[in-house]
Order: C-alpha cells, then sequence, then structure tokens
C-alpha cells in the first residue's frame, strides 16, 4: 500500500499517523500537487492529496474515506474509530469540526500566498470560521484525550494551524489544544511523521 502526498498536509499526516497507529505497513511516496504535477497526475488523474493506492491498485482518496477503509483492514482492537452508536456518532461530530476548522486553515494559507492580492473580506470570514471550529474544538477537548481517530485528527490539524497561519490562530487562545498537541507530536507516531 502506497500513500502519496506531502506531510506538510493536515490531511496526509492524519492518514500516516493513523495508519502507524494501527500498525499497518505503508509506503509514503512525499509527492507535491504543485511541484510534481505530472507525477502526480501519472498515479491520480484527480491530483488530489493524499491519494492511497491499494495493494490492489485501487487509488482511493480523501482522508475520511482512505482512514473508513484502513478501518477494515485491522482487527477491532487496532481500530481508532467507534464502531457503533453514540460514541460512533460522538467521534465523527469531533473529526468534522476538526476537519471544518483544518478546511478554512487550508484557505487561510491559500489566500494569504496562493493569490495575488489577498481578498479581505473573503479572509475575514474564513478567519472567523477557522475561529469557530477552534472554539468549539478547545471547549471539546476531554481533560485526557485519547490518541484515537478522534485525538489524531485533532493533533494534526493544531499543528498545521500553528505551522502555517499561525498568526491567525493564536495559540494563546487554545491553551487545552497546545498542551495535547504537545503531548501527541512526543509520540513515536507523530515524531516520525513531520510536517515536510
Amino acid at each position: 500500500m502506497r500513500l502519496v502526498g506531502m506531510l506538510d498536509s493536515p490531511y496526509v499526516r492524519r492518514v500516516a499517523v493513523s495508519l502507524k497507529r494501527m500498525g499497518i505497513a505503508f509506503e509514503h511516496e512525499s509527492v507535491s500537487v504543485f511541484r510534481h504535477l505530472e507525477r502526480f497526475r501519472a498515479i491520480n488523474p484527480v491530483v488530489k492529496a493524499p491519494t492511497l493506492v491499494a495493494d490492489d491498485g485501487t487509488v482511493l482518496m480523501d482522508s475520511t474515506l482512505i482512514l473508513d477503509y484502513a478501518e477494515t483492514l485491522v482487527p477491532p482492537a487496532r481500530r481508532l474509530m467507534p464502531a457503533e452508536g453514540p460514541a460512533r456518532l460522538a467521534a465523527l461530530h469531533s473529526i468534522g469540526v476538526a476537519l471544518a476548522a483544518c478546511e478554512k486553515a487550508v484557505q487561510i494559507v491559500y489566500e494569504k500566498e496562493r493569490r495575488a492580492v489577498a481578498d479581505g473580506d473573503w479572509l475575514a470570514r474564513i478567519r472567523w470560521q477557522a475561529l469557530e471550529g477552534f472554539d468549539w474544538m478547545e471547549r471539546e477537548l476531554a481533560p485526557a484525550p485519547a490518541i484515537d481517530a478522534v485525538g489524531i485528527t485533532t493533533a494534526c490539524v493544531w499543528r498545521f494551524s500553528q505551522h502555517s497561519c499561525g498568526g491567525e490562530i493564536p495559540a494563546g487562545r487554545y491553551p487545552k489544544l497546545a498542551a495535547f498537541s504537545r503531548r501527541a507530536e512526543a509520540l513515536p507516531e507523530f515524531a516520525s511523521t513531520p510536517l515536510d
């Protein structure tokens, strides 16, 4: 199995850390959707990171779909998501909020770095949306968060936000997220999967 994409993507990193946490062997190919367009296109014509090439050659994209497939490859004791019921619904909700905040953080980066002149109104809107997501994550973070699907997503999203747009998402506003991130980043699955 091959995971394609750069680890500076929170989505690629989320998958890589999760696969390691579940004990699933994979090969990581650090291919950029920008710098290596033709190489990426040869693997996945849609050029979306992350891309997973399964052992049978099937190409999957989108971190949530990739992780849904990965959960089927391991016994229940090694899965990161609750299988059913209220616990699964709560996990899906938390992951959804984290991924929405992440999407807005990515948009902030693109707005500031990819557009010749940033649209101030749009930037203010997406910053507000990102902060709403991080505010929710800070409020709802468990006192001792697990390193499960929710915890991995939360830690990867937080690390990306601070690495790529920390000026827009102030760490001082989120002491619980910052502390949890430090704890998670010290774990082998995270430390061996640094941002590119």
